[in-house]
C-alpha cells in the first residue's frame, strides 16, 4: 500500500472528523457536537483514546466522525481510525497546528497498515482515505510510514519466505534504490574472512549464513552505523524450544528489520551521515552440522566464546557484525536485536529497553521517544554483572551462571566487542505488538525506530 492509496489532496464532500480529549469533551459537546451531543452521551462516549464513534446524518448517511484522544491527548490515537471506518473520503475538522497534523497524519498512516500478502480478497477491498491535514509534513509522513511498513513487512513475512538470502535480498534493494554501495559475504567466505560465529550459528542450516554490509552518503561525514540481528527463524539449535516459544520466531530477525526501516528515512531524507549498515543474516536449526553446547568458538574480535546454551545465538551473531563495525570508529553505533525474553519480563512488549554508557545519548533518546511517542527505557550496564559473562574454558560465555538480569548480562556481552564506537546503544526490542492498539496492529513491528530516526535528524540535520 502506497501513501496516495491512503491520502488525497481533495476535501471537499468529505466527512468531517472532530478528535475530542477527554478534558474538551464537555466544551465540544456544547459547541461543534451540539447537534450530536445527546446521541453521543447515550452511546456512552467518553473520548477514551482510540474510541471511535459515528455521528448519523439527517439522511441516514455519515455525517461525521468523533475520535477519542483519551486523558493524554494521544498524538497516535489517529491510528484507530482507518480499521473502524468505511470506505469513503474523510477530513479533520479542526485546524492543528503544523506539529500536531503531522503527527495526526502519521497515526493515521500507521493505521492503514495491514499485511495482506497472502489475502487476495483483502488487498482487494476499499479502504478510507484521509485529506491531508492542514499543515502536514507530507515528506515526513512519507518517509517515516515507508520505513515503518518495510519492517512491518519483513517481520510479518513467514520464514519460508524470508530466510537469509531473502533477507539479504530485501537489503540489497533498499541499497540499491537509494543509491548505497552494498556488498555480502556468503557461506564459507564468512570464514575465510573471519567471522567464525555468524557463521557457527547458520552452519546447521542448509540455507547459507551471510553477513549483509551497505554503506551510504559522504565519507567525509560523521559516520552512523546501524547493526541489526538478522536471524530469519530460530529453532533454538540443539538447546531446542518448545514449540509454543517457536510460534513467532519469525520475528527474530526484527532488530534487521528495524534498522533498514531506519536507513529507509535516513537516505530519504539525505542527512549528512555517513551510514553504515551491518545485518548477519542466519537461521539457527538443527542439523549434524549444527554447532552445540560446549563448543569454544573464536570471535572476529580475538576473544573466544564458550557455548552455554545454543538458544542464546543472538549475541554471537552481533558480536561479529559489530566487531566489524568498530573498527570504523563511528560517531554513534546502534544495535537492535530481538535479543531476550528477559526484556520481556522486565518492560513488557510496549517498552523496549535500551542500553548505553553515554548519559548525553540516554537523555537524548529519552527525550525524542517523548516527543515521538516511541516509548523507550533506558536499562544499567551494571558493572557488577560483568563476571557473570565470563567463561570457565573461554574468555566469555553467552550462557551466564544466573536466572536473573538476562537483558543486562546480555547487554555487557555485546559491550564487550565495542571499543572504538564513540558512543554506542543497544535495543533490545520484541519488534511485535502482543496486541492491537491504535497504529500498531497486531504483529510484527519496528519499535524505536520513529525515535531514532528523529535523534539523527536532531543531532546531524
Amino acid at each position: 500500500m502506497s501513501i496516495s492509496d491512503i491520502f488525497t489532496q481533495a476535501a471537499q464532500g468529505a466527512v468531517p472528523i472532530h478528535a475530542v480529549a477527554q478534558s474538551g469533551l464537555e466544551a465540544a459537546l456544547a459547541g461543534p457536537l451540539e447537534a450530536h451531543a445527546k446521541w453521543l452521551k447515550a452511546s456512552g462516549f467518553t473520548a477514551a483514546s482510540g474510541k471511535v464513534q459515528l455521528l448519523p446524518g439527517a439522511d441516514g448517511a455519515i455525517a461525521g466522525v468523533v475520535l477519542g484522544l483519551g486523558a493524554d491527548d494521544d498524538p497516535l490515537a489517529f491510528g484507530a481510525l482507518p480499521s473502524h471506518l468505511p470506505a469513503g473520503t474523510y477530513a479533520i475538522a479542526s485546524a492543528l497546528p503544523g506539529a500536531s497534523a503531522t503527527m495526526m497524519a502519521l497515526g493515521w498512516a500507521m493505521g492503514t497498515y495491514a499485511f495482506t500478502k497472502y489475502k487476495a480478497q483483502e488487498r482487494a477491498k476499499m479502504r478510507p482515505v484521509l485529506a491531508w491535514p492542514a499543515g502536514a509534513d507530507k515528506a515526513q509522513v512519507t518517509r517515516i510510514a515507508g520505513g515503518l511498513f518495510l519492517a512491518r513487512d519483513l517481520v510479518n513475512t513467514p520464514a519460508n519466505e524470508m530466510g537469509p538470502a531473502e533477507l539479504a535480498a530485501a537489503a540489497e534493494k533498499l541499497a540499491r534504490e537509494h543509491g548505497a554501495r552494498f556488498s555480502v559475504i556468503e557461506g564459507h567466505a564468512l570464514i575465510e574472512r573471519n567471522y567464525p560465529m555468524i557463521w557457527a550459528v547458520g552452519a546447521g542450516s542448509p540455507r547459507l549464513p551471510r553477513l549483509v554490509d551497505f554503506r551510504w552518503g559522504d565519507e567525509a561525514h560523521p559516520r552512523v552505523t546501524l547493526v541489526g540481528k538478522g536471524v530469519c527463524f530460530d529453532s533454538g539449535g540443539l538447546d531446542i524450544k518448545p514449540s509454543s516459544a517457536m510460534a513467532t520466531m519469525k520475528k527474530d530477525m526484527g532488530g534487521a528489520a528495524a534498522v533498514l526501516g531506519i536507513a529507509h528515512m535516513v537516505m530519504d531524507a539525505k542527512l549528512p551521515i555517513a551510514l553504515r549498515v551491518l545485518i548477519p543474516a542466519v537461521e539457527n536449526s538443527v542439523s549434524g552440522e549444527a554447532y552445540r553446547p560446549g563448543d569454544v568458538l573464536k570471535s572476529r574480535k580475538g576473544l573466544t566464546v564458550e557455548v552455554g546454551n545454543t538458544d542464546a545465538e543472538g549475541r554471537l551473531v552481533l558480536a561479529d557484525a559489530l566487531a566489524e563495525g568498530d573498527a570504523d570508529a563511528p560517531s554513534l553505533m546502534i544495535c537492535m536485536a530481538t535479543l531476550t525474553g528477559a526484556a520481556r519480563v522486565a518492560t513488557g512488549f510496549d517498552l523496549p529497553p535500551f542500553f548505553t554508557q553515554d548519559e548525553t545519548l540516554a537523555a537524548d533518546l529519552m527525550r525524542v521517544s517523548q516527543a515521538e511517542s516511541d516509548p523507550m527505557w533506558r536499562l544499567p550496564l551494571w558493572r557488577g554483572y560483568r563476571g557473570l559473562i565470563e567463561g570457565k574454558v573461554a574468555d566469555l560465555t553467552n550462557n551466564p551462571d544466573s536466572a536473573y538480569a538476562g537483558a543486562i548480562t546480555a547487554a555487557l556481552f555485546l559491550e564487550r566487542f565495542v571499543e572504538k564506537a564513540k558512543s554506542f546503544a543497544h535495543f533490545d526490542i520484541a519488534a511485535w505488538n502482543d496486541r492491537a492498539k491504535p497504529g500498531r496492529p497486531l504483529g510484527g513491528e519496528a519499535q524505536a525506530i520513529r525515535a531514532i530516526f528523529a535523534l539523527l535528524k536532531a543531532r546531524y540535520q
